[in-house]
């Protein structure tokens, strides 16, 4: 084996040489009992193997299979029942009972078509469709922009190998988010828990694991916990199903963020040497910590900044009108509101260690820092002018808040006063000025499509 580090042995050269991943590969390779690249005796093994496993073939810049071996593996650590009948029907009456509440809060119908209790395994299956949409766009811009974004010595000297770059990339972040989501799933408490709609539209649904656990932590009924959270997952459910808009916005900002990302080989090289020095390479646990710590995130350019910020803000808005809305529909009917919905916010606000993980990881924030300014915000539009005018601020991404109107949440629309009552003639005029080109009869109000019918929903 050669005496210079990072280089194996002749007849088991390092293919990563000349490349970013010199550095860690080659650290391995000469440093693991055995002194072998890639397949060292010893302990080595282990870490080279699951490697090769995350990069076998696959559709998507992501190796979903394998993350999601490594979730399932993260959720194993712990004992995750299956939620039994009783749970079912513990959540379905809860979710019922919470809609009825919520009638008298919101104009926005229940959205809710269907309830479940889930494991903490099923949240991972339910949820991953729309995390391999959330996640996909940073992934594939990460392992293309790495392989693109070499000096073109260094694309010489790698030759074919700029492929396996790519691969390396890819089964690394698939490592990151495998693990991230397996910390996920022992976190969250319903299927829109962290303001993003996670799970089946319409589907309404608890993981009774943490629930449970939640509870414990509380002076409170673990009944007033269940009723409270199906409050707030029944009032996403609800905002999300009637403004069609607002999925692609959040989903947006992500892929904006996306688009914004740039690769510097040359500077992960730098941040690669710069953090391998204080790293045994021959205590695979702590390699694994460097690689779960977000090695290769780069830092965010001014338009992932914004992207972020976006994301940030229309996140504390979606939480800030539940918060709002529950806290209408329990204000004289729940005691124990007030101290779940303080519990909620500090724990929203704050993120727990999973959420502190997963954004260490990819780089996204999923809490919203500024819940209390918007739920603000939302409780003062509705007292000064009524649940319409607040729910009404939804119907185009353009009508919402701002982060200046966050600094100051209770002059947002100050001049906005409840509409005075309009005469039968006086609606007649302003619905025809609406309809613009509608219907000539002065009938249209009972046109199905008219605004404020029914079929609009």
């Amino acid at each position: 084996m050669s005496d210079s580090p990072g280089t194996p042995g002749d007849d088991q050269p390092n293919p990563f040489k000349g490349t970013p991943f010199e550095q860690i590969f080659g650290a391995l390779g000469g440093a693991l009992p055995g002194g072998a690249f890639p397949g060292g005796a010893g302990g080595g093994m282990a870490f080279f193997q699951q490697l090769q496993s995350l990069m076998q073939p696959h559709d998507g810049p992501l190796n979903w299979t394998a993350a999601t071996d490594m979730a399932r593996q993260a959720i194993a650590q712990e004992q995750d029942p299956s939620p039994s009948r009783r749970d079912q029907d513990r959540v379905a009456d809860a979710v019922r009972l919470a809609d009825h509440w919520l009638d008298t809060a919101t104009g926005f119908p229940s959205g809710v078509g269907t309830t479940a209790a889930w494991s903490r395994a099923e949240w991972l299956v339910e949820t991953q469709p729309v995390w391999k949409v959330l996640v996909e766009p940073v992934a594939a811009r990460s392992v293309t922009g790495l392989s693109s974004g070499l000096p073109e010595e260094m694309k010489a000297a790698a030759g074919p190998l700029v492929g396996i770059i790519g691969q390396a990339v890819g089964g690394m972040m698939a490592m990151q988010i495998g693990q991230g989501l397996g910390a996920l799933a022992g976190d969250v408490l319903t299927a829109s828990d962290i303001g993003l709609p996670l799970g089946s539209p319409g589907k309404a649904a608890l993981v009774m694991s943490n629930v449970r656990a939640f509870a414990d932590g509380l002076d409170v009924s673990e009944d007033d916990v269940v009723l409270y959270l199906a409050l707030r997952e029944a009032a996403h459910q609800r905002l999300f199903a009637h403004v069609p808009w607002l999925r692609e916005h959040l989903i947006g900002a992500v892929t904006d963020y996306a688009r914004g990302l740039e690769i510097n080989a040359q500077q992960i090289q730098e941040r690669v040497q710069e953090q391998l020095r204080s790293i045994d390479p021959t205590n695979l646990e702590a390699m694994q910590g460097l690689l779960e710590g977000g090695l290769f995130d780069p830092p965010q350019t001014e338009a992932q900044t914004a992207a972020l910020s976006r994301l940030e803000i229309a996140l504390a808005l979606v939480e800030g009108w539940v918060d709002e809305v529950v806290g209408q529909a329990t204000a004289e009917r729940m005691p124990a509101a007030a101290k779940l919905r303080e519990a909620v916010r500090r724990r929203r606000a704050a993120g727990g260690p999973a959420e502190q993980t997963f954004a260490a990881l990819v780089g996204l924030e999923l809490r919203p820092r500024r819940l209390r300014d918007a739920s603000t915000l939302w409780g003062g539009l509705r007292t000064r002018s009524g649940q319409e005018a607040r729910d009404g601020v939804w119907m185009h991404p353009d009508l919402l808040p701002t982060a200046a109107d966050l600094d100051d949440p209770l002059s947002f629309r100050d001049e906005a006063v409840a509409p005075e009552a309009l005469s039968e003639d006086e609606f007649d005029a302003e619905l025809r000025k609406l309809l613009e080109g509608g219907p000539e009869s002065p009938g249209a109000p009972d046109s199905p499509g008219s605004p404020g019918s029914p079929d609009d929903e």
